[in-house]
């Protein structure tokens, strides 16, 4: 008897010791974009099987480090934003696994829980993605010493409609929509695509994204602008892009067009297209494709050691 309490004693003690190692490498903790605002309706939270945490009617915009345990500094870092259409954010799946894998690399990471317009919360202003994305590189270079990130290496990743508001970023950081900020500040040092939605319009753009994010504010001057292919020049910065042929979603145009006009204006890119994988590459194992391939890019392009 006693023998078998010893047996589960250490085997709790390094499981305890395990989580608690994932906990130091890991670092969460969820940092405010902004001071709380009173919320008309509550945050909506609920697990799926297939994508993990799903989130939606965010009105209170968060910003999650996972921070590398090791003492290193100068470190690369990177914006991760989540898709779902403007209407739901897949935090887990296209969020926190993202981060773990990069601080696997010894690379900094932060998931961006953006705000999404809708009737129900009160958010109604069609920039407040595209604010929260600036305020969240703002946030990290502000504070990189802190976290021992080289303020020059930070870049924005986003899939799907999150991928959207990193082209966003990469192409409107001139756009000021917060104080105290300066285009330098808020440019990224790199893109990271993944299935993106670049354009809003009716030849290739989302509709679903389209709706969600502009509401009844769809004039031609604003799908103009959020069509983010029309706004490269040879200041945005270096990009990779991932997508499939057969996304059924987003067009694979989508990607086309926004590395036409990056190559066009001399601007280092790499794009990446599967013959298949559907939309968010639900028909590849988890990282086992895109993510060496990145990770080359990204030594490549010295973002990373």
């Amino acid at each position: 008897m006693i023998k078998k309490l010893l047996l589960t004693f250490i085997m709790l003690a390094s499981l305890h010791a395990e989580m608690g190692a994932q906990n130091q490498h890991n670092q969460k903790e969820s940092l405010y974009l902004y001071p709380l605002v009173s919320e008309r309706v509550s945050e909506v939270q609920q697990r799926d099987s297939l994508f993990g945490l799903l989130v939606s009617k965010v009105v209170n915009p968060t910003l999650t480090p996972f921070i590398p345990s090791d003492e290193k500094k100068n470190k690369s870092a990177v914006i991760i934003c989540p898709g779902g259409g403007y209407h739901t954010l897949l935090m887990e799946r296209e969020g926190f696994r993202v981060a773990a894998e990069f601080t696997e690399m010894g690379m900094a990471a932060f998931v961006l829980k953006y705000r999404l317009p809708s009737p129900d919360t009160g958010v109604s202003d069609p920039f407040a993605p595209l604010q929260d994305a600036q305020r969240a590189i703002q946030m990290v270079r502000e504070n990189a010493a802190a976290w021992g990130i080289n303020p020059n290496k930070v870049g924005i990743m986003g899939f799907s409609a999150g991928g959207h508001l990193a082209a966003s970023l990469g192409v409107h950081y001139d756009s000021l929509l917060i104080k105290n900020a300066t285009p330098a500040l808020l440019r990224p040092d790199f893109l990271i695509l993944i299935n993106p939605v670049i354009s809003l319009d009716d030849l290739i753009g989302h509709i679903g994204s389209r709706q969600n994010l502009l509401g009844q504010k769809q004039d031609e001057e604003i799908i103009h602008y959020f069509s983010n292919h029309n706004y490269v020049n040879r200041n945005t910065p270096k990009t990779i892009l991932f997508h499939t042929d057969d996304d059924s979603v987003v067009s694979v145009k989508n990607s086309f067009s926004f590395y036409d006009c990056l190559h066009h204006n001399s601007v280092p890119a790499e794009l990446h297209i599967y013959s298949r994988g559907d939309h968010g590459f639900i028909l590849f194992p988890e990282f086992e494709e895109w993510f060496p391939r990145l990770t080359r890019w990204m030594k490549r392009e010295e973002i990373m050691e």
